[in-house]
C-alpha cells in the first residue's frame, strides 16, 4: 500500500537573480511499513523536503499525496491538525516542554485533540523504547538519548501514517545516536511504522532499508538495500 506520493515536487525561493531552487522536481513513492533514509549534504534540498512533507512548508509546484489525503488542498489550520495526526516529527532538538513530565510529553499531541491514549498501545510504545521507567521524570533528569526517546515516542502516539526524523542524532554521541537508530528500526519491525529518515550521514543511511539520495534539488539515485 502506497502511503506517500510526490509527483514533481518543486520549492523556489526568492525571485530574479535572487532566485533559489531547492527542490527541483521531486517525484517519490513510498509504500506503507518502509524504513527510508534521504542522504545528502548540507544545501542539497533534503531538509525542504522534509518540511513540505511535513505540511510545515509548502511547495511551488507539484502534489503531495500522504495516506490518500493531497496536501495542497489543505488550509493552514487543516495542515497543522493533518500534521499532528498524520506525521510524526523527529528532530534533532528534542523540543519537550521542560515543566512536563515523560508521560505528559508523549501524551501532548492527544491532549491537544482532548483524546485519550489506548493504554495498551501506550505500554506497547514506552516499553519498546525503553522508558516505561521514566514516565514520571522530567526532562532535565534524561540523558540526551533518553530525551530523544520521549520525543520518538511522543511522535508516535498518534500512530501517524508517516515518521520524519530530521537528523535525529545530530546532538548525539556515538552511542546515544546508535541507540536512537535501534530504537527507529524497533518502531519500523514492532509497530510496522513508516518513517523517512533525513540524514547527511552516509553511516546512519545504511541503517536504512532504502536509501534515496538528494543533490541539488533532485534525486540522484534510490536504492533499495533489502
Amino acid at each position: 500500500m502506497e502511503i506517500l506520493k510526490c509527483e514533481n515536487v518543486r520549492k523556489v525561493y526568492g525571485s530574479g537573480d535572487n532566485q533559489v531552487v531547492a527542490l527541483a522536481g521531486i517525484d517519490l513513492s513510498v509504500r506503507k511499513g518502509e524504513f527510508v533514509a534521504i542522504l545528502g549534504v548540507s544545501g542539497s534540498g533534503k531538509s525542504t523536503l522534509l518540511h513540505i512533507l511535513g505540511s510545515v512548508d509548502k511547495p511551488t509546484g507539484g502534489r503531495i499525496v500522504i495516506d490518500g489525503t493531497d496536501l495542497s488542498k489543505l488550509n493552514r489550520t487543516q495542515a497543522a491538525i493533518f500534521r499532528r495526526r498524520k506525521v510524526g516529527l523527529v528532530y534533532q532538538f528534542y523540543n519537550l516542554i521542560p515543566t512536563l513530565t515523560v508521560r505528559k510529553n508523549i501524551l501532548i499531541p492527544l491532549a491537544l485533540d482532548q483524546k485519550k491514549p489506548n493504554p495498551k498501545y501506550f505500554d506497547k510504545i514506552v516499553s519498546s523504547l525503553g522508558i516505561s521507567d521514566k514516565l514520571e521524570a522530567m526532562p532535565n533528569q534524561l540523558s540526551g538519548g533518553q530525551q530523544q526517546r520521549v520525543a520518538i515516542a511522543r511522535s508516535l502516539i498518534y500512530r501517524p501514517a508517516l515518521l520524519l526524523a530530521d537528523e535525529p542524532t545530530g546532538n548525539l554521541d556515538q552511542k546515544n545516536s546508535k541507540e536512537v537508530i535501534d530504537m527507529l528500526k524497533l518502531s519500523n519491525r514492532n509497530l510496522e511504522q513508516t518513517i523517512l529518515l533525513i540524514t547527511h550521514d552516509e553511516k546512519i543511511a545504511l541503517e536504512a532499508e532504502r536509501i534515496i539520495t538528494v543533490e541539488d534539488g533532485r534525486i540522484i539515485s534510490d536504492e533499495r538495500r533489502r
